[in-house]
Formats: structure tokens, C-alpha cells, sequence
């Protein structure tokens, strides 16, 4: 039984941590808070809920929110620990992972220095095995690898240009924006593509990247150069092999990210979480060796299954494709 810590309990370490806890062989000792909000409660309900420092032991006491002690106290029962802090902690908090001979999984958010190996089950899951610190990549990242992957090792990329329209903010978050406006990165190219050269090294890829005001996912135009002739429906039918794809078809009603979400929704995902990446059908065509596609990120969930992978990889002998295999199943993924 691997015992997992989470330090941070936000978008994404919530969901990992309940994705952890349907793992047979996983088990969650114990969550970390900052701050004695809602979520904090609620936390408390389901983990052991520890706090980052001595100073917030007083404050969650006067809250009336049980705690069990701090960071330190949880890092000396665990195996591994899951660090969702807000982007830029994991680096400082790096040091006490090492000083308590803990290993540790950082999010997309951190630097790849942060890492001995960033992370993509499909794409490099053995590189991460016996690591002890390794960095789930983002969520547009983790998308990107997603559809490029099968494409890569099947039938070769010669060129690859991204365009990224990114939600503004996450639907909890009343505090970014933008609110009316259409916000360009003018970083070329965008770091989501230099963040892919992370995981397969020889990917010639350019991105570029905008915020628009939509809380629901992301959206990326994709035009891959392809090695060898293929026709679009032989893409389709590689990417049908692989259950982190879900192929959706404008036909049946899903004109927009909007219907992918309610989708996930209908079929009774928890907090309409939508692990898969969405391709739309319709949207992939091939023209004089280039294939074009439309792709939507459910930027919250995305990465969780990850997470869950990067955990046996670095800590047992599970096969990359028995881990995706029970992740998969446990997260229903199908």
C-alpha cells in the first residue's frame, strides 16, 4: 500500500486526492490546508487534515477545524506526497520533501528544474520509474501530448503549430479574469510548446496562446506536418485506441465546449470532472499531408489520472500500461 500525502487541497489536489482514493493499492494519509475556508471543512470530513506551518495549528483551532498536525508531522507517514500548492510553492517546498526522504509529484505550474523528469503516461512513463521527484506537466501540455503522442510514435511528425485559446480562470475563482476582453500572449512561442519539448525531446513544435472569458476549458487548433501519408479517418481510428481520447462529432449536438461539459455532466461524473481529452470528429481533416484538429481541455481534471500513474511509476514495478489500465477502470474511464 503506497501512502499518499497531498499537500495543497485545491482544483487539483482535491480531485487527486480522491482519485487516489479508489486506487486498491494507494492509500491517502493525510491532506494539507493554508487556509481555514470552506474547503478546509470539507476536507475534514473525508482525510486527516493537516496544516503548512505551527502558526496555522492556532488559527484552524479557533475555527473549530480538527487538525492533526503540520506538514512535517504528515511528511514522516508517508511514501510520497502530491504537491498542488499554488504555483511557484512547489519549488521552495522541495528541500522538505528531500529532508524527510520523501518523494514528491509537482504540478505543471513549476519549473521543469523543479524535477528530475516531467510526465506523460502515454508518452514517457518509464523515465519516471524509481525517480524521486517528477513533474506532472500542465494541463494544455498534458492535452497536446495526448493527440500528439499516437501521431508520433505511429506515423511521424515533421511539424507541429499550436494555437491555444485558454479559459480566463477557474469557475471557483471570482479573482482573475480577463472579464470582457481577449488577452494575447506575446511570448512566441508560447511555453506551452517548449514545455512539450520536456517530454518528447526531438517535437518540432511552435505554439501561440490567448485568454478569453470562459471559465469551461481550453480550446487548441492543432496543424501537425505529418511524417507518412495518412488520411484523416486512419488519425481517428489511432486515436480511438487510446481511452484518454474521447472523440466528439458536432452532428450529435456538441457544437461547443459548453455540450462537452454538459456531457460529463449527464453520464454522472463528479463535479463534472471530464478526465479524457475531447477531439472533435468532424473537426480532423488531412490536406496535402497536413492534418488539421480542434481539441477541448477540461483544464481542471485532466492531469488527475496522471498524477495517479506518476505515483506507481516512481514508487513500484507496475507496467506503464497495467498502471493507465487501473487508472482508467477506477476513474471510469471508458
Amino acid at each position: 500500500m503506497i501512502k499518499v500525502a497531498i499537500n495543497g487541497y485545491g482544483t487539483i489536489g482535491k480531485r487527486v486526492a480522491d482519485a487516489v482514493s479508489k486506487q486498491k493499492d494507494m492509500q491517502i494519509v493525510g491532506v494539507v490546508k493554508r487556509t481555514p475556508d470552506y474547503l478546509s471543512r470539507i476536507a475534514a470530513q473525508k482525510h486527516k487534515l493537516y496544516v503548512s506551518d505551527d502558526s496555522g495549528l492556532k488559527t484552524f483551532d479557533e475555527s473549530g477545524i480538527k487538525v492533526h498536525g503540520t506538514v512535517k508531522d504528515l511528511l514522516n507517514g508517508c511514501d510520497i506526497v502530491i504537491d498542488a500548492t499554488p504555483e511557484g510553492m512547489g519549488d521552495q517546498n522541495k528541500a522538505l520533501y528531500r529532508k524527510h526522504n520523501v518523494r514528491a509529484v509537482f504540478q505543471g505550474g513549476e519549473k521543469e528544474t523543479v524535477a528530475d523528469v516531467s510526465f506523460n503516461a502515454y508518452a514517457n512513463y518509464d523515465e519516471a520509474r524509481g525517480k524521486t521527484f517528477v513533474r506532472v506537466v500542465s494541463c494544455n501540455t498534458t492535452a497536446l501530448m495526448r493527440s500528439l503522442y499516437p501521431i508520433y510514435s505511429e506515423l511521424g511528425i515533421k511539424k507541429v503549430n499550436a494555437t491555444l485559446v485558454r479559459r480566463g480562470t477557474d469557475p471557483n475563482d471570482h479573482k482573475k479574469g480577463p472579464m470582457n476582453a481577449i488577452e494575447p500572449s506575446f511570448s512566441f512561442p508560447s511555453h506551452h510548446s517548449i514545455d512539450a519539448k520536456t517530454i518528447i525531446r526531438d517535437l518540432n513544435i511552435d505554439s501561440m496562446a490567448l485568454k478569453v472569458p470562459t471559465t469551461l476549458m481550453h480550446t487548441h487548433v492543432v496543424l501537425v506536418d505529418l511524417a507518412k501519408q495518412a488520411s484523416a479517418k486512419e488519425v481517428l481510428d489511432l486515436w480511438e485506441k487510446y481511452k484518454r481520447i474521447k472523440l466528439f462529432n458536432s452532428k450529435d449536438g456538441y457544437k461547443s465546449t459548453a455540450q462537452i461539459m454538459d456531457f460529463a455532466r449527464e453520464i454522472g461524473r463528479e463535479r463534472s470532472d471530464l478526465f479524457e481529452l475531447a477531439i472533435w470528429k468532424d473537426s480532423a481533416h488531412v490536406n496535402s499531408g497536413t492534418l488539421s484538429y480542434i481539441q477541448a481541455v477540461h483544464q481542471e481534471s485532466i492531469v488527475v489520472p496522471e498524477n495517479v500513474d506518476a505515483i506507481r511509476a516512481m514508487t513500484g514495478d507496475t507496467s506503464k500500461e497495467d498502471s493507465i489500465r487501473i487508472t482508467d477502470s477506477t476513474l471510469g474511464i471508458a
